[in-house]
């Protein structure tokens, strides 16, 4: 059986990251998607939704090259976004003053995150089957101060991530504890990928020198 080729759809420096020492080797793609949603999503269905979305899309840009490919080709996209205890959905915010917000309403109070993946299996004969899973962990932040929050808004930090903040980052001084995988936090739950990456013929630990 081939090796299957595995394709990384994701602009995130963090999960590029992540996979690099996890030791699994993959292209990266960056597909440009819309991550508007229409309707009333659970935060659940709305990672599945944008994280299948640029799946589809890197999909799309493959589609000739894999029917050319000796080897399968997988792709892995994920999304991630944050949910407040009240329920409320927080992205990335689009200034400063969103950022701010959104630390005020997470600060000393536990908040739950959410990492949706989806691995796209190209075939070479046309068309591709799709596995999804959505993975969540509860995050608990500290009482911060305002002086604490200006500060670490001016590190720019905040301003690419889900929930103004990074928990593998400068955020990490926010955090007092998870519940959960951390890595679901950090936007991609690298035991359940390896897990399902497996299923799908991705011999893991074998690329990774084991």
């Amino acid at each position: 059986m081939n090796v299957p080729r595995l394709v990384l759809a994701s602009a995130s420096p963090r999960r590029r990251e992540l996979m690099l020492q996890a030791g699994i080797p993959c292209e990266i793609l960056s597909p440009d998607v819309d991550e508007s949603v229409e309707g009333s999503l659970s935060p659940a269905e709305m990672v599945r939704v944008l994280s299948e979305r640029k799946a589809r899309r890197a999909g799309a840009s493959l589609e000739k090259e894999a029917r050319l490919s000796p080897e399968p080709v997988i792709i892995i996209a994920a999304d991630t976004t944050v949910c407040t205890d009240g329920g409320r959905i927080l992205g990335k915010p689009e200034d400063t003053a969103e950022a701010a917000e959104m630390l005020n309403m997470l600060q000393g109070r536990r908040h739950t995150v959410y990492t949706g993946v989806t691995l796209l299996r190209l075939r070479s004969a046309g068309g591709a089957s799709a596995v999804h899973f959505v993975e969540a962990a509860e995050v608990f932040m500290r009482t911060l101060t305002e002086n604490e929050i200006i500060a670490y808004i001016g590190t720019g930090e905040p301003m690419d991530k889900a929930g103004a903040y990074g928990i593998q980052g400068k955020g990490s001084l926010l955090i007092e504890r998870v519940e959960g995988d951390y890595f679901t936090v950090v936007g991609l739950p690298m035991a359940r990928l390896c897990a399902e990456l497996q299923k799908l013929g991705a011999d893991i630990f074998r690329w990774g020198g084991v």
